[in-house]
Parts: structure tokens; C-alpha cells; sequence
């Protein structure tokens, strides 16, 4: 990363002889992701940060008018790649919404209860680097060792690890079975445990206390100017959750609490995420010993839903069935309409905008509203008048992930 002098100088801080430029990035360790920030200092002090954006621009939302509204899924798993099932939720989510399928109580608990353990796993993950970047290497490894658990619980109903592909139009892949049950069960029971090591190790810890508050703070007024979403606006006093403000999937049968503080900075942040794990535990449980019987998905001999695979191997319905939905020039009958629809990510506000025009199975048009994108343009005015060392500490605090931010 190299050095120059600013020619800035005069105009951002004229009682000032000379403001360096440094390049953060797009290849730092501690940004965790392909991400570069033009900063501008007064010796170790940031005065201004400009983000360029772009550099894992992958042209996500142009594969959407191409791909079916089930072969797409395979495309939104790789934007948020910390908690994929959600972009999978999300998507099918506002696809549903365009088709009007109403999913099944199954489809719906089953949805609500993966889309919990992911997002836990998110918030591990970002609890346990921010931990990391300031030295706390034992806080890490406790919430890896959770996330693997996560994953195994993953492959283990979708037959993948990471990149799950699991949702479909009007349900999932796979049902899932009481050793699947079990192996959740498990988890829950003991993450809680896990969670107070992790609290004792860090809330309270001179050093990460002192690193993270009262660093990168953004006021209530701000994050609601700013379109904030999740817990960075929750961080900051705005009471905003779509599982409790707009129900979908199962939210509206289920007991929980949205997690608030009105402290604003990276530590306010912290305590959020810390708090939500408990609170999705919580939900997880009621949705596992609630999960209703019968069937994952809607009408299997309908004309949105695929076949099980069982049923295209074994039988030429299935297999009948599986190339109409398909091949092109067949699929399924969509509306001449566009619509929005959302859920709340571990982030915040996941929204996607489809368009279609009533003559394919594909969408015209399919743009994502993604958090860190929002996110990543408040990055500049919290800032301003941090040390050059707090970078990474509200880099992580934010959790951009440049997949979903460069789409």
C-alpha cells in the first residue's frame, strides 16, 4: 500500500501542511473481502474515506433473466455466502408472493427454523472475526466449532455444506427426519453454554471494550436517513424487524423478542448480535417442537412446483413433469406484473424486485436490494475522525460482505 501526499491538503484541512492517501485494500486481511477504501489522513487520523466498490462484480442480477425462478436459486446462494439460505428464503419469498403460493405449515416451519440456524451462523461468524482482528484468537475458535455444528446440520437436510441450493418454488428440496430433529435438538441444548464462554471471554474484556466503544458511532436520525437495516440499525435505537413488522413464514406463530440498543457504535453492535443468537435459539426451539406433519410443499401435480426426484428417476409422470417445468418454451405460467418483497437477513432488510413480462418461466427483470450495499455507503460518515486502526474494527462491525455488495 502506497503512500503520497494529499493534494486535498488545502480543502480539507487548510490549518494543516499536507494529509496523506493511503489505499486500504481491496487486498487487506483485515477488510476479509475484496474491498478498497481511499482514505485520507492527518497523521493516523481518517479525515475522509472514500469506498470504491465493484472489484467481485459477478453479474448476479443479469443471470436473473436468464436462469428460471428455481435454476436462480443456485446464483443468490453466492451472494451473502455467510447464511446463503436466506437469499434462497428471500428469493423464493417474492417469487412466491408474484405466483400466489401459499406454502405449506410443514414448508413454512421447516423455512423458519433453517432460517434461524443461519442466521446464527452469520452472526458467529462476525462475532468471532471482529474478536480476532483485536487479538481475541480463543472467542474465535469457540464460534467456528458452532458454526461447523451449523453446517452439519445444513448437509445434513440438503445434502450440501455451504451453497445449500435447498429452497424451491413452494417449498424445498427435501423433507427431513427425526434423526435430522434429533441432531438439531442437540445443538440448541448446548449452544447456550458455548455463548456464555464466549460472553465472559469478550463483554467485559478491557481491551475489546476499549477497542470497540464509542468507535464508528451512528446516530437513530442517521440510520433511518441512511436506510440502515438489521442489527446496525437496531444498534442505534430504530425498532425495526420484518419478522415482527411484516410476519412471513411462520413468524407470526412464534414468541421473540427484537433486540435493541440505543448505543450506536461498533460495541452497541456487538451486544445486538450477541443478544439475537439467544433470541433465535429461542425461536429455533419453538419451531422445532412445533413442526407440523405433512407435506414440504404445495401440490406436487401443480404447475409451479417440481417433481421429487424420486418420482423423475422412478416413474415417466416425473419424469414427464420435471421436462415441462423445464424446457424452454414450457415452465410455468407467470403474471405480467412486477413486485417487491423482503426478509429480514441477518443483516437486515433482504429484498428482491422482480418484473415479469406473462410469456416466460423467467423473470425481465430481477434486482436485489442488498444491506451491504446500504451499509457499505455509511461506512464514510462513521468514519470520519477515527483512528487509522479502527478501520477494521467498524468494517466489521457494519459485516459487508462483497458478494452481495458487488452482485
Amino acid at each position: 500500500m502506497a503512500l503520497e501526499v494529499s493534494d486535498l491538503a488545502e480543502q480539507d484541512a487548510p490549518d494543516k501542511e499536507y494529509l496523506w492517501t493511503l489505499n486500504f485494500g481491496p487486498q487487506h486481511p483485515a477488510t476479509h473481502t475484496t474491498l478498497r477504501l481511499v482514505l485520507t489522513l492527518d497523521g493516523e487520523r481518517v479525515v475522509k474515506a472514500v469506498p470504491h466498490i465493484g472489484y467481485l462484480h459477478s453479474g448476479f442480477e443479469k443471470l436473473g433473466e436468464h436462469l428460471d425462478f428455481n435454476q436462480y436459486v443456485t446464483i443468490v446462494d453466492r451472494m451473502n455466502y455467510l447464511s446463503p439460505m436466506h437469499n434462497e428464503i428471500s428469493w423464493h419469498h417474492a417469487c412466491e408472493k408474484l405466483l400466489g403460493i401459499e406454502l405449506t405449515p410443514r414448508g413454512k416451519y421447516l423455512r423458519t427454523l433453517l432460517a434461524e440456524l443461519l442466521r446464527m451462523h452469520d452472526h458467529l461468524l462476525n462475532v468471532g472475526t471482529c474478536a480476532l482482528d483485536l487479538g481475541a484468537f480463543t472467542a474465535f475458535l469457540y464460534c467456528f466449532y458452532q458454526r461447523e455444528k451449523i453446517y452439519d446440520i445444513v448437509e445434513f437436510a440438503s445434502g450440501q455444506r455451504f451453497h445449500t441450493s435447498y429452497t424451491r418454488v413452494g417449498g424445498v428440496l427435501y423433507d427431513v427426519n427425526d434423526r435430522w430433529i434429533e441432531q438439531v435438538r442437540d445443538f440448541l441444548k448446548g449452544f447456550p453454554k458455548v455463548h456464555d464462554e464466549v460472553d465472559r471471554l469478550l463483554t467485559r474484556n478491557r481491551i475489546f471494550v476499549d477497542r470497540m466503544k464509542g468507535i464508528g458511532y451512528l446516530s437513530k436520525e442517521d440510520a433511518i436517513n441512511f436506510g440502515a437495516a438489521g442489527p446496525v440499525a437496531r444498534a442505534s435505537g430504530v425498532v425495526r424487524d420484518l419478522r415482527r413488522d411484516e410476519p412471513y413464514l411462520a413468524y407470526g406463530d412464534l414468541d421473540f423478542k427484537v433486540i435493541c440498543s440505543t448505543g450506536g457504535d461498533c460495541y452497541a453492535r456487538y451486544l445486538v448480535r450477541m443478544q439475537e443468537l439467544l433470541e433465535s435459539v429461542k425461536i429455533a426451539h419453538q419451531a422445532l417442537e412445533n413442526l407440523p406433519s405433512g407435506p414440504v410443499n404445495v401440490d406436487p401435480n401443480g404447475k409451479h412446483v417440481l417433481p421429487a426426484k424420486p418420482a423423475v428417476y422412478r416413474s415417466i409422470e416425473g419424469l414427464i413433469q420435471h421436462f415441462e417445468m423445464v424446457m424452454p418454451n414450457r415452465g410455468f405460467e407467470t403474471p405480467r406484473e412486477e413486485i417487491y418483497a423482503a426478509t429480514e437477513s441477518p443483516n437486515g432488510e433482504l429484498g428482491y424486485y422482480i418484473v415479469t413480462d406473462g410469456e416466460s418461466s423467467r423473470a425481465y427483470r430481477a434486482r436485489t436490494r442488498p444491506p451491504s450495499y446500504v451499509h457499505f455507503g455509511i461506512f464514510p460518515h462513521i468514519i470520519k475522525g477515527c483512528m487509522l486502526s479502527d478501520v477494521p474494527v467498524i468494517l466489521g462491525s457494519l459485516n459487508i460482505i462483497a458478494a452481495e455488495l458487488d452482485r
